[in-house]
């Protein structure tokens, strides 16, 4: 069954493989793994989504602040350009290598498909329209574990877009493989 380490922040852990067994209801799943799933993919999706606007708060805002900080005259006024000059190049770099807005745009978008099935589950709309107990049950598992499994490739492809200038990133994950 999927137990959620709420301290960390890591995903839950499946120890079912996410298919059900005997034993293991509807009810169980909806509860021990969908909704835990879903409160992981909304705080991190909420996390991702401050960190983006910050990020982009902090180079918009700084990047306007410099052409006004080099033309002023006052005490330290070429520290404060240097400073704040390195806080847009930080937001900017982090920001790229991150990619906190692709991140929040998976998460949030995970979390909705799963809250979606759900719906249509529970009440047997939609794909789930007609199928007796088991048969939608399976269905249910099948399509919440590719979502999972779907968005696990994502942000896999997201993070790995980070790399050498001029390649698409492979070079960038072959070279930390070669470490």
């Amino acid at each position: 069954m999927a137990v959620l380490d709420r301290g960390s922040g890591r995903k839950p852990e499946d120890t079912t493989g996410g298919k059900p067994h005997p034993g293991f209801s509807a009810e169980e799943y909806l509860a021990e793994r969908l909704a835990q799933y879903q409160s992981w993919y909304d705080k991190k999706a909420v996390r991702a989504k401050a960190t983006h606007l910050r990020t982009r708060t902090a180079a918009v805002v700084g990047g306007s602040l410099v052409p006004v900080l080099v033309n002023l005259d006052f005490p330290y006024a070429q520290a404060v350009t240097t400073v704040v000059s390195l806080v847009v190049a930080g937001a900017v770099s982090l920001e790229s290598v991150f990619r906190y807005r692709e991140q929040w745009k998976n998460y949030r978008s995970t979390e909705q498909t799963l809250g979606h099935e759900r719906v249509y589950f529970l009440t047997r709309t939609g794909i789930y329209t007609g199928m007796d107990e088991t048969t939608a049950f399976s269905t249910l598992v099948e399509r919440v574990e590719a979502t999972i499994a779907n968005e696990n490739a994502a942000t896999l492809s997201v993070m790995t877009q980070v790399g050498f200038a001029g390649d698409d990133g492979q070079a960038a994950v072959e070279h930390r493989g070669n470490r």
